[in-house]
């Protein structure tokens, strides 16, 4: 069984969905019950709950794709539910099909504090989930005193809490944390991921960017004589930069300056308010980061 994200969706309408499209599929009898069934791909989490419950009546055992454990070449299963003593709980089911080894793209996004870092990263994220056959896109954030991944729809929500959140999360840098944030990178699985790091250049963003591929900087009024020391900065790791933009809040600019060989424009408006994922030139710079897949 291959699963998959689609558009996106609120997870009761996902659930809703999966639902109906298994008792489909059971009806159609294209899940017609057997030994053992390989589920291949991403879903939610909410998603990998639903899909035994609906189905493992009908199979032996339910195996789980992992893309972490494998031989060049193979594809490997994990056990994760079985009603027969053929298999065991975590069990390694090997297969013949090809699994090719993909180079995991992982996106730095950089900035200022203001630049609006998180705007564009939610705006990229709707554009790119847009696009027909795009990856799924993950968002790592390596730094103790950033939005984490929840802020933009919690902010919709209540800003006020939001807020409130927002400030107990942020922290400083414990000696701990660049080893814990180069690891979140380092394991990442997801074909696309964008990381976001410190607002400003340290020793801790140094050790959490050593398995990045590509970077983006964004600089708005208060950053434009940082953009040089960002450049230097990845130039020093020699890590292609793919765009370069001038955030402008008050600005009426949102055009593409250059595309090749390096993506530059000026985005106006940054603010969790705005829907930035239909704008040319997040559209633009959305199609970008899926080419690099």
């Amino acid at each position: 069984m291959k699963v998959r994200f689609e558009k996106p969706a609120n997870g009761n309408q996902v659930i809703k969905d999966t639902v109906v499209a298994l008792e489909k599929m059971v009806r159609s009898g294209e899940l017609s019950g057997g030994k053992l069934l390989k589920i291949d791909g991403l879903a939610s989490v909410a998603v990998t709950y639903m899909i035994p419950h609906q189905i493992s009546q009908f199979y032996g055992a339910l195996a789980i794709f992992d893309p972490k454990i494998y031989r060049p070449g193979y594809k490997t299963f994990i056990i994760a539910v079985f009603e027969t003593p053929a298999y065991k709980t975590g069990e390694l089911i090997e297969t013949d099909e090809a699994h090719k080894n993909k180079l995991i793209i992982n996106v730095v996004l950089c900035g200022h504090p203001q630049s609006g870092k998180l705007c564009m990263r939610e705006g990229l994220k709707q554009a790119i989930f847009s696009i027909e056959g795009a990856p799924y896109l993950d968002m790592i954030t390596a730094c103790p005193d950033g939005e984490n991944i929840w802020f933009s729809d919690s902010a919709r929500r209540d800003s006020n809490l939001a807020r409130l959140l927002k400030d107990e999360y942020n922290a400083k840098f414990t000696a701990e944390f660049p080893q814990t944030g180069a690891s979140w990178v380092w394991c990442a699985s997801t074909l696309l991921n964008i990381i976001d790091i410190s607002r400003k250049i340290t020793e801790e963003s140094r050790v959490i960017v050593r398995e990045a591929t590509h970077a983006v900087i964004l600089a708005g009024d208060r950053g434009k004589d940082e953009v040089g020391l960002w450049e230097d900065f990845w130039r020093d790791w020699n890590l292609p930069i793919i765009a370069n933009l001038d955030s402008d809040y008050h600005g009426k600019d949102n055009k593409i300056v250059t595309k090749s060989p390096l993506f530059t424009g000026t985005v106006n408006y940054l603010a969790l308010s705005a829907d930035l994922s239909c704008r040319p030139m997040v559209e633009a710079l959305a199609q970008v980061f899926v080419g690099l897949v």
